[in-house]
C-alpha cells in the first residue's frame, strides 16, 4: 500500500504543477498544445525515473560534499540521452519543445526529487517516485496543453471541437498563466473533497 501512495501523491495530493509549483518554466512554456505537453511530461518522467534509480543506488558511493555535482552529472547524463533520441526519432516533437529539453537538467523537481527523496530511500521507493511525480507531471502539462489547446484553437491532438477561431489569449503566454491558475483552483477544490 506505501508504494502505491508513492505513486499516486503525483497526480493530486503532490502534483508537481499544480501543488508544488516545480517545473514551470516547461509548463507555462511548452503547453501550447496537449502534444506538446504529454511529449515534455513524458521526457522529464524518464529523466526523473532513471535519476532516481541511479542516485538511489549510489548514493552511498558519493561523498556528501560532491552529491550535488555527481547528482547533476547523473541527470545531465539521462537529459543528453532523452535530447539525442528524440531529436533522431520525433524531430517534429523535438523542434516544437527547442531549448526546454535540456532544460530538464536544471528542472527543480528532477533535482529536488534526488535530493529530498531518492537519497534518502531505497531503489524500490525511489524509482516509484520518480515515476508517479514523472507521470503526475506529464498529466499536468498535458491537461494544461489540452485545456489551452481547446479553449485557443478549438482542437484537441488533432480533433477539431468547433468551427471558426478561438481566443487567442490561450494561444498566447498569458493563456498559459490563465489555465494555470483556473486548473491549480480546480485541484484545490479536488484535494479538498477527498481529503
Amino acid at each position: 500500500m506505501g508504494q502505491l501512495q508513492n505513486f499516486s501523491k503525483g497526480f493530486i495530493k503532490d502534483n508537481p504543477v499544480f501543488v508544488l509549483l516545480l517545473g514551470l518554466c516547461p509548463a507555462l512554456g511548452v503547453t501550447t498544445s496537449a502534444f506538446n505537453g504529454l511529449g515534455m511530461g513524458l521526457a522529464t518522467t524518464f529523466v526523473l525515473f532513471s535519476s532516481n534509480l541511479v542516485v538511489s543506488v549510489i548514493k552511498n558511493l558519493i561523498p556528501d560534499k560532491v552529491r550535488i555535482p555527481a547528482f547533476i552529472v547523473v541527470i545531465a547524463s539521462f537529459v543528453t540521452i532523452t535530447d539525442l533520441v528524440m531529436e533522431a526519432y520525433m524531430p517534429g516533437l523535438y523542434d516544437a519543445l527547442g531549448l526546454f529539453i535540456p532544460l530538464i537538467v536544471v528542472n527543480c523537481l528532477v533535482m529536488g526529487r534526488a535530493e529530498a527523496f531518492a537519497r534518502k530511500n531505497n531503489t524500490l521507493s525511489s524509482v516509484v517516485d520518480g515515476l508517479g511525480m514523472g507521470l503526475g507531471f506529464a498529466f499536468a502539462l498535458t491537461v494544461l496543453g489540452g485545456v489551452r489547446e481547446i479553449l485557443g484553437a478549438g482542437e484537441l491532438f488533432g480533433f477539431s471541437f468547433f468551427e471558426g477561431d478561438g481566443m487567442l489569449v490561450f494561444v498566447l503566454a498569458p493563456g498559459a498563466f490563465i489555465g494555470l491558475g483556473y486548473l491549480i483552483a480546480l485541484n484545490n477544490i479536488i484535494k479538498k473533497r477527498i481529503e
